[in-house]
């Protein structure tokens, strides 16, 4: 089965308003794997693989977000396709 790869990083007010929690939950009902994890510089960072039309998915409720989220905008690029992601989860720093 074909698989897509991306790396997004979440501008805007996106932390503190639940979007990690978010984010995770709507990875794991679109079937995918990868990361959502904050930065110290305000944003979101995500990686996620799976089924391209879900992927693809994702990255456009990333724009969106969590309800009470302010997204001012994703920067996201295709990776190469891995075997290292299991399930998708949080990643605490």
């Amino acid at each position: 089965m074909e698989q897509k790869r991306i790396h997004a990083i979440v501008h805007g007010r996106v932390q503190g308003v639940w979007f990690r929690d978010h984010t995770l939950k709507e990875a794991r009902r679109l079937g995918l794997v990868g990361w959502v994890r904050n930065c110290i510089d305000g944003t979101v960072e995500v990686v996620a693989q799976g089924v391209p039309e879900q992927v693809d998915a994702l990255v456009a409720w990333l724009h969106q977000g969590s309800p009470l989220a302010e997204v001012e905008q994703v920067d996201w690029r295709e990776e190469p396709v891995g075997d290292d992601l299991v399930l998708f989860t949080v990643l605490y720093s």
